[in-house]
C-alpha cells in the first residue's frame, strides 16, 4: 500500500518542511527527504516545501505582539450534506440572530480590551463560520460596526469575509463590507455543475456563482473562490471543468478542498457513494498542473482526518496574494484571538507554546455560558503573563 503522504499523518506537514529549510536543506533537499525518508509522493512533497516556503517569508514580515483575529458566525440558510461544521440554519434558529449577535458584540468589546491591555497589534481579521453573508445586512452593519468601534486597526493588514454561499450576496451587502475596509471576499462555488451542487445540498446554482463574481468585480477587494475535488457524484471530468470555470473569473485566491469525511454528516450518516480515491488524484494532480500554467502558485496547506484518499487541501494564489490570516492560522505563526460561536482561541508564544481556549459550539450554548467567556480572558492574560 502506498500512502500520498508516506507516513506522515498530521494536519500540517508543511512545519517539518519549514523546519528542514530553516536548518539549511535548499527546496529540493527538502523534497528528497520528504519522498525518501517519509515516502510522501513527489507531487505532495513539492507541494509541502512550496507552502512551507510561503511560511517562512509571511513570518519574516512579523513582530511580536502581532495577532489574528477570527469572528465565528455559526449560522447558514441549510447544512451541505458533506458539512459538520457549527451551523445553524437561520430560518430555524431565527430568534437566536438578535441575541447572538448582542452577546457578540460584548466578547467583541471586552477581546478588544484585553488587546489594547496586552499590546496585541491586529494585522488580520477573518469572520467565518458558518456563513456570515447569511445575515441580514442589519446584522452584519452591526457586527462590522463593533469590530471597527472597538479595535485598533491601525495595524490592519487583511480583512476577510468568509461570504461562501453565492446566493447570499448583494450588491448592498458587498458594497458595506468594503466601506467598512474588507479587502479579501470569499465565494464557495464547491462545483459549477448543478446536479452536484443538488446532490450536496447547496441551494445556489452555476448562474448564483456568475453573478457574486460581477458584483465581486466592481471593488478592489481580492476574491477568493473554493472548489471542492471528491464531491459524491462527481467525475474526473466533470471536476476539471468545474475548476476551468473557476479559473476562468481570474480570483486572486483559489483554494481546492479535498472532501473530508466528517461524522455526523448527511454523507456518513447516509453512507452516499464517492469517488474513488484514484478519481480524487486525478483531480489533485490536474488541479496543480492547469493552476501551474494558469500562474497560481501553492501558499498554505493542511489535511484533514478522514480526508478522501488521504489527500490535501490547498490554497492557491497569484503572486503577492497570499492570505496572511489562513498562513498564520494554519502554521502557528501568530496568536488567533478567537470572539463568537465555536471560535478557538489559539494562543502561540515566541517559544512556539501553544494553547487553545474554546468557545462554545452552537449559538444557544454560547449564549448560556457567559461566565466562560469570562474565563477565557483571564487565560488569555495569564498567557501573556499580565497576572
Amino acid at each position: 500500500m502506498t500512502k500520498p503522504w508516506g507516513t506522515l499523518t498530521g494536519i500540517r506537514p508543511a512545519k517539518i518542511a519549514a523546519k528542514l529549510l530553516r536548518a539549511g536543506e535548499n527546496p529540493e533537499s527538502a523534497t528528497e527527504i520528504l519522498t525518501d525518508e517519509y515516502f510522501a509522493q513527489r507531487e505532495r512533497a513539492e507541494l509541502c516545501v512550496e507552502t512551507a516556503g510561503a511560511a517562512i517569508a509571511m513570518q519574516n514580515t512579523l513582530v511580536e505582539r502581532d495577532v489574528a483575529l477570527y469572528v465565528g458566525i455559526p449560522f447558514c440558510h441549510t447544512r451541505c450534506s458533506y458539512c459538520s461544521f457549527v451551523s445553524n440554519s437561520v430560518q430555524k434558529s431565527f430568534a437566536l440572530v438578535e441575541p447572538f449577535i448582542k452577546l457578540l458584540q460584548s466578547e467583541i468589546a471586552k477581546m478588544a480590551k484585553i488587546a489594547e491591555k496586552l499590546m496585541l497589534n491586529i494585522i488580520a481579521i477573518y469572520i467565518g463560520g458558518g456563513t456570515p453573508t447569511a445575515l441580514s445586512e442589519e446584522d452584519l452593519f452591526e457586527i462590522l460596526t463593533a469590530i471597527e468601534n472597538s479595535f485598533d486597526l491601525s495595524g490592519l493588514r487583511e480583512y476577510t469575509v468568509e461570504a461562501g454561499r453565492p446566493d447570499t450576496f448583494s450588491k448592498q451587502k458587498i458594497e458595506m463590507m468594503t466601506a467598512f475596509g474588507v479587502t479579501r471576499i470569499c465565494i464557495n462555488p464547491q462545483s459549477m455543475n448543478s446536479e452536484i451542487l443538488e446532490n450536496i445540498g447547496r441551494k445556489h446554482s452555476p448562474q448564483d456563482v456568475y453573478d457574486a463574481v460581477d458584483m465581486m468585480k466592481l471593488t478592489d477587494a481580492v476574491m477568493n473562490l473554493d472548489v471542492i475535488a471528491g464531491l459524491p457524484g462527481d467525475t474526473s471530468e466533470g471536476f476539471k471543468n468545474t475548476l476551468d470555470e473557476v479559473i476562468a473569473f481570474n480570483p486572486e485566491n483559489l483554494t481546492v478542498h479535498t472532501l473530508s469525511l466528517k461524522k455526523g454528516s448527511r454523507i456518513m450518516l447516509e453512507e452516499t457513494p464517492l469517488p474513488s480515491d484514484k478519481c480524487v488524484e486525478e483531480m489533485l494532480n490536474y488541479a496543480s498542473k492547469r493552476l501551474r500554467e494558469s500562474g497560481y502558485q501553492p501558499y498554505y496547506l493542511y489535511r484533514q482526518k478522514y480526508i478522501s484518499g488521504g489527500f490535501e487541501n490547498v490554497g492557491w494564489c497569484l503572486s503577492g496574494y497570499e492570505c496572511i490570516y489562513n498562513i498564520c492560522m494554519m502554521e502557528e505563526l501568530t496568536t488567533v484571538l478567537a470572539v463568537g460561536g465555536g471560535g478557538v482561541t489559539k494562543l502561540v508564544s515566541q517559544d512556539n507554546r501553544i494553547e487553545r481556549v474554546f468557545n462554545a459550539k452552537y449559538p444557544r450554548e454560547y449564549l448560556m455560558l457567559t461566565d466562560k467567556l469570562d474565563k477565557k480572558y483571564k487565560e488569555i492574560l495569564t498567557f501573556y503573563n499580565f497576572l
